[in-house]
């Protein structure tokens, strides 16, 4: 299906994504209506089957959000007080939340510049004898090596708890997302790759007892009506979003791979932009990084800084976004943890740098074209070499 092109490349846009499905979107939710059945229901039941086996695991238990994925998730698997938890300091702050709210203590490192994911031999150093689990976060929608994970895991008895909010359905080295550890949390934030009509989250694992007490602790720790045996909370994936996500869901490997072109197209057009500091964040996934998000890295090299190089791009009509200006251990509500500038210097200069581009499926070759030509225009036009012609890189 082919649309308008717009005077405006928005950052997200789901009009390709919805309008194909709209009759069937509608219908899902009717029938939910008709049924009555909107707390527990049906459709969240299948939902769950067919996005654990869609992840690779077993069991899925859907839950009110990402940040309940993870805090109920890492509660099931035995995670608490006294425990250390490793996780990188460049995430959003939902996996450090996730941690504290589990009442176990997080300990942060610093990433990898290059792809932004965690720096595992930084994690393998703040390894202690109080460590008991690791959240590799699967940021921007690429896997952290599986591999080296469940070497971790098996060297240092480290239970592994991916946060995969933003990396439904990506693949890495024959692992799924949601697959390598012992579970894992997603999200379904309505700009995620699947997205929700609202908040949405769900824990997977294929581990019987773990998806049990998932399922007691986001329904008040009963494990029957009346009868509670957790200290549990309310944190239920609604059934009208769950009939949405069950319709949307055999759609997602088409909406992955349409990311995917996106983000080749970009690759190429952006590479001769290098010279002017412009660089992309590496892909070790291949095809199986799902792109959630698509950053560069506006460096010291370049001639336009990053807020200038935003507005900028603004005033031409191409919304962009920063994922994230602050790291974790800056944040004012963290202080406490004891970190400090300078803590995680790749982290930290990483926040100055990044900056995500228009990135959905559907995104035209045309729109590509144009974000590129916008940032390559402001760049010549900074360092004094006058206004492109056209895309070099075209």
């Amino acid at each position: 299906m082919t649309h308008p092109i717009s005077a405006i490349v928005p950052f997200v846009d789901f009009a390709w994504q919805h309008e194909p499905i709209q009759t069937q979107l509608e219908q899902a939710i009717q029938a939910v209506v008709q049924r009555g059945d909107y707390v527990l229901g049906q459709d969240l039941a299948e939902f769950e089957q067919q996005f654990a086996h869609a992840s690779g695991t077993s069991y899925g238990i859907g839950v009110a959000c990402g940040t309940d994925a993870l805090a109920l998730g890492l509660q099931a698997c035995g995670i608490g007080e006294g425990d250390e938890v490793i996780l990188p300091a460049n995430t959003f702050v939902a996996t450090l939340i996730g941690v504290l709210r589990a009442g176990a203590t997080p300990v942060l490192v610093d990433c990898d510049p290059q792809t932004a994911l965690i720096d595992l031999s930084a994690a393998e150093r703040a390894i202690t004898p109080k460590t008991r689990a690791m959240i590799p976060v699967h940021l921007y929608g690429q896997m952290v090596s599986p591999t080296q994970l469940l070497a971790l895991s098996e060297t240092y008895n480290l239970l592994i708890f991916e946060d995969a909010a933003q990396a439904h359905l990506a693949e890495r080295e024959g692992y799924k997302a949601g697959s390598i550890g012992t579970a894992a949390g997603f999200s379904f934030y309505p700009s995620k790759n699947l997205g929700a009509f609202g908040d949405g989250g769900i824990v997977v694992t294929s581990e019987e007892i773990i998806a049990q007490t998932v399922r007691s602790l986001r329904n008040y720790g009963a494990t029957r009506k009346y009868f509670h045996t957790d200290y549990g909370t309310n944190s239920r994936l609604d059934t009208l979003q769950a009939a949405v996500l069950k319709t949307k869901l055999p759609h997602l490997p088409k909406w992955n791979a349409d990311r995917y072109r996106v983000a080749q197209s970009y690759d190429r057009l952006l590479e001769p932009l290098a010279e002017y500091g412009i660089f992309p964040l590496e892909n070790h996934c291949g095809a199986g990084h799902v792109y959630h998000l698509y950053v560069v890295r506006v460096t010291e090299l370049c001639p336009v800084d990053r807020l200038a190089l935003q507005t900028g791009l603004m005033e031409m009509g191409i919304q962009t976004g920063i994922h994230y200006p602050i790291p974790c251990h800056l944040q004012p509500a963290f202080r406490h943890l004891g970190y400090r500038v300078g803590d995680f210097p790749y982290a930290e200069a990483l926040c100055e740098e990044i900056l995500s581009l228009p990135m959905y499926p559907g995104l035209a070759e045309e729109q590509i074209h144009r974000v590129v030509f916008a940032i390559q225009t402001l760049i010549k036009a900074s360092a004094g070499l006058g206004y492109p012609q056209a895309i070099d890189a075209a």
